[in-house]
């Protein structure tokens, strides 16, 4: 009887330990990882319509490369300017993370870059990679890459399009 109860209970244990098993080595379908805090503020930022909410991410000698356009600003009032000159040239401009990855201070984003170029006829939606690099909360680099020329193409425009001095 002894041998039967100690049986019963090692398969018992097995069975138990392999449905826990197959519980645990499925994904969820709701588990997403946790993008960084800076990743959601920066992408509020470039999405609201306040210039210095975007400086005030960054520290005060950080710098910012557009990529696409071939700029960097240095400061917080330069990369706040930069917003309100994209603001200026561009409606509803919109930055959408798909996903976001961090190691130490570094920060990999993969996002969509949209909004309509004033005069345009159409508006643009490209994909944007951003390589932010950070210092406690602050953001201290900002590198966007994404196509010009696609850009110009999605709204519509040449692709040596230059906006008017007017």
């Amino acid at each position: 009887m002894k041998i039967r109860i100690a049986s019963v209970l090692i398969a018992a244990a097995v069975t138990a330990g392999a449905a826990t098993t197959a519980v645990a080595a499925q994904p969820s379908k709701h588990h997403e990882p946790k993008k960084p805090e800076i990743v959601a503020a920066w992408a509020a930022a470039w999405s609201g319509t306040d210039p210095a909410a975007l400086g005030a991410l960054f520290t005060p000698n950080a710098t910012y490369t557009d990529q696409g356009i071939g700029v960097t600003m240095t400061g917080r009032d330069q990369i706040s300017g930069w917003k309100a000159r994209t603001d200026a040239g561009i409606e509803n401009v919109k930055i959408t993370v798909k996903q976001a990855w961090r190691s130490g201070d570094h920060i990999t984003i993969e996002g969509v870059y949209a909004g309509h170029i004033k005069g345009a006829p159409k508006s643009f939606a490209v994909p944007v990679v951003t390589l932010l690099d950070t210092h406690g909360r602050k953001i201290t680099s900002d590198q966007d890459f994404y196509s010009l020329n696609a850009v110009f193409a999605q709204s519509g425009l040449p692709a040596d399009w230059t906006p008017s001095a007017g």
